[in-house]
């Protein structure tokens, strides 16, 4: 019995973390592609972005744990997407009331969450066979693997092609921004260069590991 509470308790924290790291949406399983390069230009418009994506993975897979035994097999996808739609509509009226500018900034991206291949992927793979506590940690740790993946390639991009951070002004008038790291281009280069760095730390990671079972 304490075995088996080991092991599901080590399974919970996997769920969580593997999300983060090892399974990470951007870095790793380059998912949701669409609104990474296109609105993350700003740190603010990324923050924006990876809280809306990650409430609306969470609470769907929450509804789909809970209906995986009531829905049919022949219409779960569409469930699924209705599941996923009423979240981001939730999520696209609370945006309104916060902030019409940011509303706009962001524009159709809120409403192409519902066609993000990461949470309709999560809602068919993870939460539609696993309970409501695991599902609660798969989309906990999916979310802010993507929040992160955000946010690391919007605060570059402003950064360097705006000179700001959050809207602050980093530097003096002699800066020159990067006005390309603005534009859509900027996108691709910066997530070309975090792919990188991460491919490198795997790799370097996987290396030690190797040694550390030849030394054994």
């Amino acid at each position: 019995m304490a075995i088996g509470l080991e092991k599901e308790t080590m399974n919970d924290t996997n769920d969580f973390l593997d999300g983060i790291f090892k399974r990470n949406p951007v870095f790793v399983q380059v998912l949701g592609m669409c609104p990474t390069l296109a609105v993350t230009n700003t740190g603010v418009n990324a923050l924006a972005m990876g809280l809306a994506t990650a409430f609306v993975l969470l609470m769907s897979n929450i509804a789909v744990s809970l209906l995986r035994k009531i829905v049919p097999a022949q219409v779960r996808i569409v469930t699924f997407i209705l599941v996923i739609a009423t979240f981001v509509t939730i999520v696209d009226y609370l945006i309104q009331a916060i902030s019409l500018d940011l509303h706009r900034a962001l524009g159709a991206f809120i409403s192409l969450i519902v066609v993000n291949c990461l949470i309709l992927g999560r809602a068919e793979s993870f939460a539609s066979k696993h309970g409501v506590i695991r599902s609660i940690k798969d989309g906990l740790g999916m979310g802010l693997g993507f929040l992160i993946g955000l946010l690391c390639l919007g605060i570059v991009r402003e950064v360097m092609g705006n000179g700001t951070l959050f809207g602050l002004h980093l530097f003096g008038e002699s800066f020159q921004p990067w006005t390309v790291m603005m534009l859509p281009p900027g996108g691709f280069f910066t997530l070309a260069a975090w792919l990188l760095f991460f491919n490198w730390l795997s790799k370097r990671r996987a290396d030690k590991a190797m040694q550390q079972e030849v030394v054994k």
